[in-house]
């Protein structure tokens, strides 16, 4: 069994969310609580250059809001973050203060190039 990549966004599911995201990303994205989500989507969809980089990705991928998260797993932790899982054990590999503190999306992809080439 290989592992899974799982980001698990700081928002919500569901259709109003995603509108009400949306709208804060572009009228406030200093305040905006998500920075995966900032860094990995535009008011338009999943930005390219992401889109590319993940389709990169030799494992599985799973995207997460924090309620799809926290209703599958059955797991507190501040997020965003992104698990490595293996088998059933699920691995915290970048947290939230990680994910927070890149500015750029090549910082992200760097994080992400440590962890999966392990």
């Amino acid at each position: 069994m290989s592992d899974t990549l799982i980001f698990v966004y700081n928002a919500d599911s569901g259709l109003f969310n995603t509108l009400t995201d949306t709208a804060h990303k572009l009228f406030s994205p200093k305040t905006y609580e998500c920075n995966l989500c900032a860094m990995t989507f535009s008011g338009i969809g999943m930005k390219q250059e992401w889109r590319k980089f993940i389709d990169t990705i030799d494992l599985p991928l799973e995207f997460l809001h924090k309620d799809e998260f926290k209703d599958k797993y059955k797991t507190e932790v501040e997020l965003p973050a992104i698990f490595l899982k293996s088998g059933n054990d699920l691995n915290l590999s970048i947290d939230a203060e990680a994910i927070n503190k890149c500015k750029e999306i090549d910082e992200l992809k760097q994080l992400i190039r440590e962890i999966i080439s392990v």
